[in-house]
């Protein structure tokens, strides 16, 4: 999973990246520290792989990963080439999704690019700009498409498409809002790739004090959370300042600090919850005595598509896969205990895979 961090300039952006990545990335109180696009992977905290690690007495743990690309801030008329104009583009393109980082926090000693706290304007600013960006590339589409629709019915219809998309973004409103009318439409706004139809997640950068009630007072995080019910985003709250000071920390004294602030969990785990949650995925495990390992999937992924994120040949000659879910193996106590109890199920090619389901494939190729 690939997510790509924006936000204006001074908005604790890089030192949100450097807290979740330990990547080091430069933050100083002006605009464009962040010149190239700095990128840092992160494991995802999942308890249960230790769990089995004890219990298979493996060599070896691997958790999922998350790639973070911190994007140089944005300004009113990056897209038209102001400040660092288009060079953050064409590295968000990429990624499955935005995690925008929006100012909710006075502080005199940091100076805000529009003179001012408003997280509502900060966030229009950022579309604005995703939007010019997206709007370019669809009239590079369509002036493509023009010469083959005088001959091609698909591209005249594409054509249509297009020109009812570019109004649609020229309204002001978002690529992931447009309606599609069939599958042909569908496939042809895949190869788009248009910042305004990737998911979004907002994150609330607070002080210290809004983190015990997770912004409940703080009007700019409750203007963000009714905007995000309306566009079906997702909202976490964060201090990027307290997160720079857990990432210092060893793992038993991040805990200990986390309870002193009255906090269950870690910026980093609020922004895989809600990724994991916004992208629809789970984990699915393997474990063994050689390794114990986590692989991301989507959610409704079938058994087959699952073992293929292990190897191609695993998909390609599945005959069946073993099965058992982590509560039932904790709950036994070994693989052994599973399966006197019938709790080790063979799945064939339908099975859906849910969340935590401890698997190995059989295959022949």
């Amino acid at each position: 999973m690939k997510l790509g961090i924006v936000g204006l300039p001074n908005v604790g952006k890089s030192t949100l990246f450097n807290s979740l990545t330990k990547a080091g990335a430069e933050s100083a109180n002006y605009p464009f520290c962040t010149i190239d696009p700095n990128v840092g992977v992160v494991t995802v905290p999942d308890e249960r792989l230790n769990v089995l690690g004890e219990m298979y007495q493996t060599k070896k743990i691997v958790p999922a990963v998350i790639e973070f690309v911190d994007i140089a801030g944005l300004v009113k008329g990056a897209s038209k080439g102001e400040g660092l104009g288009n060079q953050f583009l064409a590295n968000i393109r990429e990624v499955d999704a935005i995690v925008h980082v929006v100012r909710c926090f006075e502080d005199s000693n940091i100076v805000h690019v529009d003179g001012s706290i408003n997280p509502m304007r900060d966030v229009e600013t950022i579309n604005f700009e995703l939007i010019f960006s997206d709007i370019e590339i669809l009239e590079r589409r369509i002036a493509k498409v023009v010469k083959l629709s005088r001959n091609d019915k698909a591209a005249a219809k594409e054509l249509e498409m297009l020109k009812r998309l570019k109004a649609w973004l020229e309204d002001g409103k978002l690529a992931k809002t447009f309606e599609l009318l069939d599958e042909e439409e569908e496939e042809w706004f895949g190869t788009y790739n248009l910042l305004t139809a990737k998911p979004v997640i907002f994150a609330a950068n607070v002080t210290e004090e809004d983190l015990p009630d997770d912004g409940a007072n703080n009007e700019g995080v409750q203007a963000l959370r009714a905007y995000a019910a309306q566009e079906n985003c997702e909202v976490f709250v964060v201090c990027a300042q307290i997160e720079q000071e857990i990432a210092e920390l060893e793992e038993d004294e991040k805990k200990m600090f986390l309870e002193d602030l009255g906090l269950k969990e870690s910026g980093l785990e609020k922004l895989i919850r809600a990724s994991y949650h916004l992208l629809g995925l789970i984990s699915y495990l393997t474990a063994g005595e050689p390794e114990v390992r986590a692989w991301t999937i989507t959610k409704g992924t079938k058994a087959p598509q699952a073992a293929g994120k292990i190897h191609t040949d695993f998909e390609r000659g599945f005959i069946r896969a073993e099965v058992v879910s982590y509560d039932d193996l904790i709950a036994c106590g070994s693989h052994a205990a599973a399966r006197e109890k019938g709790l080790i199920r063979l799945e064939g090619k339908d099975y859906v895979v849910q969340d935590g389901d401890i698997m190995l494939f059989r295959f022949n190729v």
